[in-house]
């Protein structure tokens, strides 16, 4: 065989090999899907593979923050990922008003999902719940002193307070709640009374403001369930050691309710194997799988079938904010702000 003809074969297997791989190119296959998700648990691998075992639809996982997807997203155009996994509705609709997202429709999902934990035109569903909540120290704070996420803004809870900086998506949407059940004058009020009495300037992320009570550092902090959940559970007996000096408890209950928020799964715009997209929602919402995600991470279930892990169980039943979650991206801008008004860090 003369050299010209082994340098073309070559290129000709070089060339195959690339189209099977597609680059970095979403492609469409009946036997595949392609996710982006910034959620990091090992569950969530898990279930993946127990999906792949039981259809034979394998699940392509790319990982990265929420906004990076979206911006990839954005840059990828018809090229990108079928699907769309991150926490808080916030960035979910974030990805709905760049025109990113979908509507699905699904007898399945919404039998599975109630409607307010899903976007209003079914652009994105939610598939693990968790509540923000006022987490206190057993031996510095009594129970019966609290009562609302309202009265963490009185004079009582000055240098008391520890919470995350307003960049935090969880508290811009904790806000946005306020801003529509509250109205937007009261939400002012609510967070330049919590800038207030906090007990330093905001740092580090939930666990850190466990670790910051139980450090003598303020009395209370507000941190999403799971995250204590999580400590109470973890390998790491420092972690387990401080949330045992921690409790929980559920504001509003006589009022508005407890905020709640989700992670959620959206179909993309382009996506090319949306069929099997939709069939890994599905999955994810059904009975036995949304109990394999109560019991690893502490989350709470969407499937009202479903009930909680025991860990979140011996907290109690509590009463939810009464709202649509769409609504926290739609007040996503005014919350952020809010935050800049009242000098948030």
């Amino acid at each position: 065989m003369s050299k010209k003809i082994l340098f073309f074969s070559s290129i000709v297997l070089i060339l195959l090999f690339l189209t099977a791989c597609g680059g970095n190119e979403s492609s469409s296959n009946e036997d595949e899907l392609n996710l982006y998700t910034s959620r990091h648990y090992d569950i969530d691998d898990e279930l993946y593979q127990q999906f792949e075992d039981e259809t034979g639809i394998k699940v392509n996982v790319i990982e990265g923050s929420a906004d990076e997807l979206i911006e990839r997203m954005k840059r990828e155009g018809e090229q990108t990922a079928d699907l769309f996994y991150t926490s808080d509705a916030g960035r979910l609709h974030r990805a709905k008003e760049q025109d990113l997202l979908q509507s699905v429709e699904s007898d399945k999902l919404n039998e599975n999902i109630p409607k307010k934990l899903s976007d209003e035109d079914q652009e994105w569903f939610g598939l693990t719940k968790r509540a923000r909540v006022i987490v206190y120290h057993k031996d510095r704070v009594d129970p019966s002193e609290l009562s609302t996420y309202e009265d963490l803004a009185t004079s009582k809870w000055q240098d008391r307070v520890l919470i995350r900086s307003s960049e935090n998506i969880y508290n811009q949407s904790l806000l946005a709640s306020f801003i529509e059940l509250n109205g937007r004058d009261e939400a002012n009020e609510w967070a330049e009374g919590i800038v207030d009495n906090m007990a330093r300037d905001p740092q580090g992320g939930d666990r850190d403001q466990a670790k910051g009570v139980v450090a003598g550092e303020g009395d209370i902090a507000v941190m999403n369930t799971y995250y204590l959940g999580g400590m109470l559970n973890s390998a790491d007996d420092e972690e387990v050691k401080v949330a045992e000096q921690l409790d929980v408890f559920f504001p509003n209950q006589d009022t508005t309710g407890t905020h709640v928020n989700v992670s959620g799964i959206a179909v993309t715009k382009h996506a090319k194997n949306k069929e099997n997209a939709i069939e890994l929602i599905e999955f994810l919402s059904s009975d036995d799988v949304q109990k394999q995600f109560a019991s690893a991470n502490y989350e709470y279930p969407v499937n009202p079938n479903v009930e909680p892990a025991e860990t979140l169980k011996q907290w109690g039943d509590f009463k939810e904010q009464d709202i649509n979650l769409s609504i926290l991206g739609e007040n996503n801008a005014d919350a952020v702000k809010i935050f800049n008004e009242v000098n948030w860090k």
